[in-house]
Parts: C-alpha cells; structure tokens; sequence
C-alpha cells in the first residue's frame, strides 16, 4: 500500500476530513489533500505527527518499504508489539518484550536465548535448533553489536 493510501484510510478510519487532519498536524486542507492524491509525501516532521496521532510506525505510513525486525531478539515488527518510548511514541527498532519505556529488558543474551527457545521450540524448531539460530542471529543484531 503506497502512502497515500495509508494516510487516506487511516483518516477515514478515525472519522476525520481533510480540515481536521489538517489542523491536528499543522498544515493546510491542500497539503493532507497532495499526499491523499500522492503528489507529495510529509515531511519528516510531519511524519512523526501522524505516527503519534494514528498510533503507527513511520514505516507504515511510508507503505512498509522495510521489514522491520526487533534489533534485540529478531522478531518481525508490527505496530501492534513496537516498543515505546517513555513519551509513548513507538520505537521502530524493538519489540515491547526488549525494549518498554526506555528500559532494556535483556542484558544477557543467554537469557534471551533461554526465553526465545521456550517460545520457538515445537513450531518449527526443536529445542537444540532453536538455540543455534538464535545463537547466530543475535549477534549480527544492533542491540547486541555494542
């Protein structure tokens, strides 16, 4: 879905017209019109505005160009399980489970490891090939380069 959609549905969905939109991120009726017609795309700020307001990533307004994936543990993110910040806006690099108002949960990645494999074993893994792949994903991860 390209952003234009997005901003268009998500309005639509919180019962608002182009004014009231408009007005909630400071700019003019045209400008909400422009991106609705896909002839510009907000600006940065703007952005995070209609992040705060429609309570979605900025990758979802942007039509998810990127799989985002938990820079703790590797799980895919969807809006509904993104950390948040302190202010309650999202954090588009954890998960809820990794990262909740500013606090890390995991220092130790053993532990981690100890949590994913009790979560993966019996889908598609077992027990040992569960902690392999976690073994050797959690490294190329950013939270766990530092």
């Amino acid at each position: 879905m390209s952003t234009k959609d997005v901003i268009y549905e998500l309005r639509l969905k919180n019962g608002l017209s182009q004014e009231d939109l408009a007005e909630k991120v400071f700019v003019t009726r045209q400008a909400v019109s422009r991106w609705e017609n896909g002839e510009t795309v907000p600006n940065t700020e703007t952005l995070k505005l209609l992040s705060r307001l429609f309570n979605v990533s900025i990758n979802t307004l942007l039509g998810s160009p990127q799989r985002l994936v938990c820079q703790c543990c590797g799980m895919p993110l969807e809006d509904e399980i993104m950390s948040r910040e302190k202010d309650g806006t999202l954090n588009e690099n954890y998960c809820q489970w990794c990262y909740a108002d500013g606090t890390y949960t995991y220092s130790d990645m053993d532990d981690l490891i100890d949590v994913c494999v009790q979560h993966m074993t019996g889908e598609n893994f077992n027990e040992e090939q569960a902690r392999a792949y976690m073994k050797e994903l959690l490294p190329t991860l950013d939270y766990w380069k530092r």
